[in-house]
């Protein structure tokens, strides 16, 4: 039996269109806010179909040296073209994109991880560091 961290796929983001991309600087001060941004095919589109969308996005942090990540945000998207006209004929259509804005006292990891609702569950990771 697998367990669910091991569900998670990753690769290139610039070749997979499903991993999650990450904005932010590479360093920040401590206590001062920046934008996180997380996308999803940032440079292969993702389909934005009734059939196949991003579900979700999550962002998490973890600073250096804790055991422990926190969550950032949870970002949900239910607008992919259902209507009663039928699918893809709706007016709207969700946008897998989230930006978070954010502080750290020290440098550490933000963990992004989404959902497709045909290909599953991915992740991808970035240092930010603390000047």
């Amino acid at each position: 039996m697998q367990k669910i961290g091991e569900l998670y796929k990753t690769a290139d983001w610039k070749t997979e269109k499903h991993v999650p991309v990450i904005e932010c600087p590479d360093e920040v001060q401590a206590d001062q806010v920046f934008q996180v941004k997380v996308s999803i095919g940032e440079e292969v589109a993702h389909p934005k179909t009734t059939e196949h969308h991003i579900r979700w996005i999550r962002l998490y942090f973890q600073p250096d040296g804790d055991k422990s990540s926190y969550e950032v945000g949870n970002y949900e998207f239910g607008a992919h073209g259902g209507s009663v006209d039928g699918p893809n004929m709706g007016p709207v259509y969700t946008h897998h994109a989230a930006t978070a804005a954010m502080k750290i006292k020290k440098g550490g990891t933000p963990h992004a991880t989404s959902f497709c609702n045909i290909h599953g569950l991915w992740e991808n990771t970035k240092a930010v560091k603390v000047g």
